[in-house]
């Protein structure tokens, strides 16, 4: 997988990080960003992405847009980005740790 340099660059990477065979769960995780807000619908081994709020994600995660990109590329970790503050996650935090199962980071 190619490491991604901006919001819109991970958001294009999607397709190219789905792992159909984890996505095994009906989740909406949304992703609140410095530059926006988009969600993404699994089921059924499918993805699906909207811009925009979604009336009742199941996972929440917001994080500036830097950090984000830092993290999808594996140079910052889930964890330490939630200790320290960075990522902040609103709903399913064991539903927010299998988002990286499904969409997996270029370290992972």
């Amino acid at each position: 997988m190619r490491r991604v340099t901006s919001i819109p660059d991970y958001l294009d990477s999607l397709g190219e990080r789905f792992v159909a065979s984890e996505a095994t769960v009906k989740a909406v995780f949304q992703f609140e960003f410095t530059t926006g807000t988009w969600h993404v619908v699994v089921e059924d081994g499918a993805w699906t992405l909207v811009e925009g709020a979604h009336a009742a994600p199941t996972t929440t995660l917001k994080m500036a847009d830097a950090d984000y990109v830092r993290m999808v590329n594996g140079d910052l970790k889930g964890t330490m980005a939630y200790m320290t503050g960075k990522l902040k996650v609103k709903g399913s935090i064991p539903m927010a740790q299998r988002l990286n199962k499904i969409f997996p980071p270029i370290g992972g």
